[in-house]
């Protein structure tokens, strides 16, 4: 007999165990807002704590949570976004326009004089 319970299965492909008697944990459904208006929902466990951004796991857009906590994280990411530093600016802050076309220049006629032989 446990032959033909094993017959055209897999080891570990199914289980042959019910869902009888299976408790889950108890869980809880955190909707984020993202900046296009668009909203999803994430399932946690109800002892977890929510965290107040997520990414959408189909758009990639980032989410943030409907309440006070979310409109500060927003705040400080937006916060974050504007006041950071680019390359460029870090490149401007050691040399001038001028000065950056003119190495421009330089580096352009050495590429062009290397093409021609």
């Amino acid at each position: 007999m446990a032959e033909r319970t094993l017959r055209g299965s897999r080891i570990g492909a199914t289980s042959l165990q019910g869902d009888k008697g299976i408790e889950f944990s108890p869980r809880k459904r955190v909707e984020y807002l993202t900046d296009l208006g668009n909203t999803f929902s994430v399932m946690f466990d109800s002892e977890a704590e929510v965290p107040p951004e997520w990414f959408d796991p189909k758009s990639g857009e980032l989410g943030f949570l409907d309440d006070e906590a979310g409109k500060a994280a927003r705040a400080e990411f937006e916060e974050k976004g504007q006041n950071q530093r680019t390359h460029w600016d870090m490149l401007l802050e050691r040399r001038s326009r001028e000065e950056l076309e003119e190495l421009l220049e330089e580096r352009l006629q050495l590429l062009r004089a290397r093409r021609g032989k």
